[in-house]
């Protein structure tokens, strides 16, 4: 096997954007993820959504409009 080939396998810390953090080892020192298995839904059993960039509120808005039109298409 070469030597100096594989990268260096360190103690790592993961931070949530819940604010959770952990310690698991990997290539690099520091991890940022989204979602870790504290915040979860499947893990916690509670439905919470993770809005970037607001695409719920846009597609709420989209599908809101969509629905009073065919309301009113009923009603006539």
């Amino acid at each position: 096997m070469k030597a100096n080939v594989h990268p260096e396998y360190v103690q790592a810390t993961v931070k949530c954007g819940c604010g959770e953090t952990f310690q698991t080892r990997s290539t690099r020192a520091v991890i940022n993820v989204e979602i870790c298995s504290k915040c979860h839904p499947f893990f916690t059993g509670v439905q919470k959504f993770v809005d970037t960039a607001g695409r719920i509120e846009k597609f709420q808005r989209k599908y809101a409009k969509g629905s009073a039109a065919s309301a009113t298409q009923k009603k006539a």
